[in-house]
């Protein structure tokens, strides 16, 4: 998985490029937890269930029906988050298939469940640059894997999703 500090990289990243006066703050902040609620099921390794179940790790949090549900409830929700339905569906949607395409970028695990419930097949993208993050916290911030886990979610996540986003915040400004 990527780590817990750079699955809210892309909700950054569309708040920066289209800035707040477009996307409500609550729905900004909602968006944020939204797209770290994927890796709540590794509460399951707590549980004894398995990795490899449709409710372990990257199983059916981690899958595009997933996605869709978050974004139907907060579209649901869109007037509590001062938003319009459409733009509080797609924002916790993208949000949560953001989480699911950075862990399948990763070079570890079992790979994700993107299609479940129509698949329980685990699936990773051809290239997978990121260094996959530890699950324990303990071998994150003691280890040198914590290091390289950085090292590498900066150079593939952070530093193209900043350069685009404030390419797309300098583009909108000459444009008014």
């Amino acid at each position: 998985m990527s780590s817990l500090l750079t699955h809210p990289a892309p909700v950054l990243a569309l708040g920066v490029a289209l800035g707040l006066r477009r996307i409500p703050i609550r729905l900004f902040m909602v968006a944020v937890v939204f797209s770290l609620l994927p890796d709540f099921d590794a509460i399951g390794f707590r549980l004894g269930i398995s990795y490899a179940s449709w409710l372990g790790h990257r199983g059916f949090s981690h899958s595009l029906s997933f996605a869709l549900l978050c974004g139907a409830f907060c579209a649901w929700i869109a007037p509590w988050l001062k938003a319009s339905r459409l733009l509080s569906g797609t924002v916790a949607f993208l949000a949560v298939a953001s989480h699911i395409a950075l862990d399948a970028l990763t070079n570890g695990g079992l790979g994700v469940a993107v299609f479940w419930p129509f698949s329980d097949a685990r699936h990773f993208f051809p290239w997978q640059p990121i260094q996959v993050s530890p699950l324990s916290l303990k071998a994150f911030f003691t280890t040198h894997k914590g290091t390289r886990v950085i090292a590498s979610e900066l150079h593939w996540v952070w530093l193209p999703l900043m350069l685009f986003a404030f390419t797309c915040r300098a583009f909108m400004r000459r444009k008014r």
